[in-house]
């Protein structure tokens, strides 16, 4: 039966339009009182759109099956309605909300009686979608041990390669009114089997196990595919529409999550309740979880410099500070030397102040990078020596206290540092020329640091080096995080993406001084580099190359290989290396050595550059 409730896309309409004003989240005080209403099936409260019809109203005597019993968390259960209606758009299965451990178990028939409420994981400011849900029940249990609603099948046939509508402009561009179209649009697909019991097949690991016991699987194994097994995010369009993440039900110390890597295999049938959260949006919550098959990835080792090529790197070592434990140290200072073959030059990305998170008022680093450059050279690396400017306290973001900065270490064996002035942490560099070619006034100094793109935020890190009698300027970055980003599951469509503005504006700034540089000497040999948050076909990326004066060198790559970082499934670009005209040669490498991983020394990839100056 399709559902009982003409009104169903008005009223969903009207609140959606009260959910993105802060208006209704489906809370008690919302709640229709009258508990006299008829019975109701789950898929009249699901409805036809992201909203249920009924919304802050209260129902009695709904029925279903219990297909999954989450006791840690969100607590509560999934019912679902064996007798389903002739609507593909109408889920049959709701979670209820217990906020108590649940004495009900999967097999029994219930009757639930509560408030229906739509609750949106990480709040209304999220963006993120909700959850329709029913809250405060009283339960009866009719029977016990009766067979499950056969699971729906996921897989590559039956998600559409289109991601989500457009969002409504009349709504602010959100997608709850809308009526859901599961056989055109992905995110309905999914949307439409909320709190159904679901399964996977065997599928391939495309986001390795996360210490919060979850991964995430491809169902469409073919969908822009990485060399490695990831799904690569090559633009804003191709959000991927086969990834799901996959949790599971049984508590951690009854049953271990899988420990699975990018390219491995989820072999067998993984089956249960599909969740949103604000971690990841469409869950597959498993009440079976199938097997890992490993495919025996292998950390990526760099090819060595050659006598003539000068290699210069970028890494983000992830809030390193002294109290990591030695075993930080080490397994990142090994990566340095085995994997990325030991680089002339290595920008540093969030090395923090010697005291760490602690705020202290301290900002010095020194005895961070002391412990780090001594576990290089144990692990048979140089002597690296390293230049940077310290921050002014809490001035730069990251953890409060931290003082995380951009450093330069370097093998003055291979290389020198040109000294000039060291500024200080509010000093801009400039440029000046000098017997016709391009200098710093401050190296190691910092552009433009009172320039408002940088608040709150890491000033780049500029430097003169020396190779082979051939002058380098090397400018370390790391750009404004995304937080604040809207989801790719946001009911906003496409996602509000505000953080992009900042790094717009430091992007800006970084251009201006490449241009000066440019200008000084049109043939400098300029390497922009670091974590520049963002991807390469990004306006962060197409305004540091205004002007034709950088280039973003992982593009050289095969698309397959253009990827630094793994989020929800999504292999892409946060890490780069951008060159000036002068270098028209160059071998690039993304080296990864982490993000594909479980056991990771950081979440980011580090980049090598080589070339001959």
């Amino acid at each position: 039966m399709r559902s009982s409730h003409p009104r169903s896309a008005a009223v969903a309409a009207l609140v959606a339009t009260a959910i993105a004003s802060g208006l209704l989240a489906g809370s008690a005080g919302a709640a229709d009182t009258d508990t006299s209403a008829a019975p109701v099936r789950i898929h009249d409260i699901q409805g036809t759109t992201r909203i249920s019809p009924l919304v802050g109203k209260q129902v009695a005597d709904v029925e279903g099956i219990v297909t999954g019993v989450r006791t840690y968390g969100s607590r509560g259960f999934w019912i679902q309605d064996p007798q389903a209606d002739d609507d593909d758009a109408t889920s049959e299965g709701i979670f209820v909300f217990t906020s108590s451990v649940p004495t009900v178990a999967v097999g029994d028939a219930v009757k639930v009686s509560g408030l229906v409420g739509e609750y949106v994981p990480g709040g209304l400011n999220s963006g993120n979608q909700s959850v329709t849900q029913i809250s405060k029940p009283t339960v009866t249990v009719v029977s016990s041990g009766n067979p499950l609603p056969e699971a729906v099948h996921i897989n590559e046939y039956s998600v559409p390669a289109e991601y989500a509508p457009a969002g409504d402009p009349a709504a602010g561009g959100s997608i709850n009114g809308l009526t859901l179209d599961p056989s055109r649009f992905a995110l309905d697909y999914y949307e439409s089997l909320e709190g159904t019991n679901v399964r996977i097949g065997t599928s391939r690991v495309v986001g390795a196990t996360s210490p919060y016991a979850d991964l995430w699987v491809t169902v469409k194994g073919w969908e822009n595919s990485t060399r490695r097994g990831g799904t690569l995010y090559g633009s804003y369009e191709s959000q991927n529409t086969g990834r799901l993440m996959v949790q599971q039900l049984a508590p951690l110390a009854q049953q271990p999550f899988p420990v699975a890597n990018v390219g491995d295999r989820l072999t067998g049938t993984t089956e249960g309740p599909l969740d949103f959260n604000q971690f990841g949006g469409y869950t597959l919550t498993a009440r079976t979880m199938g097997t890992v098959v490993s495919k025996d990835l292998q950390r990526e080792k760099t090819k060595p410099q050659a006598q003539g090529e000068l290699a210069i790197a970028t890494y983000n070592v992830e809030n390193l500070d002294p109290s990591d434990p030695q075993e930080k140290f080490d397994a990142l200072a090994k990566a340095v030397v085995e994997n990325l073959a030991a680089p002339d030059i290595l920008a540093l990305e969030e090395i923090q102040d010697n005291t760490g998170a602690k705020n202290d008022g301290i900002v010095s680093a020194d005895q961070t990078l002391t412990k780090f450059t001594d576990a290089i050279k144990a692990a048979g690396g140089p002597a690296y020596e390293w230049r940077t400017v310290d921050p002014e306290n809490n001035k730069d973001g990251g953890e409060p206290g931290g003082n995380i900065r951009q450093v330069f270490l370097f093998n003055p064996e291979r290389v020198s540092f040109t000294d000039r002035a060291a500024g200080g942490a509010t000093t801009p560099t400039g440029v000046v020329q000098e017997e016709g070619k391009a200098a710093l006034t401050h190296s190691p100094g910092r552009i433009d640091p009172a320039n408002t793109a940088w608040e709150s935020s890491r000033k780049p890190l500029a430097g003169e080096f020396v190779f082979r009698g051939r002058t380098v300027f090397v400018i370390a970055n790391h750009f404004g995080s995304k937080g604040g980003d809207e989801s790719l599951t946001s009911h906003h469509q496409p996602p509000a993406r505000p953080s992009e503005v900042k790094r717009l504006q430091q992007a800006q700034a970084v251009n201006s001084f490449v241009k000066e540089l440019l200008a000084a000497q049109h043939n400098a040999n300029v390497v922009v580099l670091g974590d520049i948050n963002d991807f390469d076909f990004s306006d962060t990326t197409k305004a540091l190359t205004d002007g034709g004066v950088l280039y973003p060198a992982i593009q050289s790559l095969p698309k397959s290989e253009r990827y630094s970082y793994v989020f929800q499934g999504n292999s892409q670009v946060l890490d780069q290396i951008l060159t000036s005209p002068a270098i028209k040669k160059f071998t690039y490498d993304s080296v990864h050595v982490n993000a594909e991983f479980a056991e990771q020394d950081s979440d980011h990839d580090p980049q090598v550059l080589r070339f001959r100056p």
